[in-house]
């Protein structure tokens, strides 16, 4: 029976990161989303280093929506590239992404799921330094619909793991508090930035 429901929050959860992705890169695509690469590029290499380190500490089909994730996380770095989503790249998008690198080294040394989980979640968390930036800059140039999408899919995926410890939860957890910084970010600038031009 948990079993069936692990399953059946894990399909919910690619369901979800599929109703997410493809309307996102179509807004790409017609250049109606403009998304930061520096994020994106940070993000698709955490996101599948996390996806392998959840596998091995047993986090089952709960694992699966991530590993999706970081392939099409990949998909929307090369396209946020190809198709010069957001050029305004300042000295701290710089300074995150150099950080976000650097740090890369630390969890293939510790040999240890969880503290491999630890630093990518650190990482992955910088990662959204410069799409927290250009939010507040320029707020209409991304999804909201995306974002809520998001949170779900992790939430979901949280209750999909077939074995609950901090290597498991705290990669999608921390994921979904970071897309709701975002969303809030967004709902605020956009509602500031409508009565200015009222």
């Amino acid at each position: 029976m948990e079993f069936n429901i692990k399953l059946i929050f894990s399909g919910i959860a690619i369901v979800l990161a599929i109703m997410g992705f493809v309307p996102y890169i179509v807004l790409i695509l017609r250049g109606q989303v403009k998304p930061h690469v520096f994020s994106w590029v940070i993000w698709g290499i955490t996101t599948t280093t996390v996806f392998f380190a959840q596998l091995e500490a047993e986090g089952g089909m709960g694992a699966w929506p991530i590993g999706l994730s970081g392939v099409v996380t990949i998909l929307i770095a090369i396209l946020a590239y190809t198709k010069r989503g957001d050029a305004t790249i300042s000295k701290l998008d710089w300074g995150f992404l150099i950080v976000a690198l650097a740090s890369l080294p630390l969890w293939y040394i510790t040999n240890d799921p969880l503290w491999t989980v630890v630093i990518l979640t650190t990482i992955d968390m910088i990662g959204f330094g410069p799409t927290f930036r250009k939010a507040y800059y320029r707020p209409f140039e991304e999804s909201r619909i995306f974002f809520i999408i998001m949170i779900l899919r992790n939430v979901c995926s949280v209750v999909a793991l077939q074995a609950y410890s901090i290597t498991t939860v705290l990669f999608p957890f921390c994921l979904a508090v970071g897309f709701l910084i975002l969303l809030i970010i967004l709902q605020l600038r956009r509602s500031a930035l409508s009565q200015q031009m009222a």
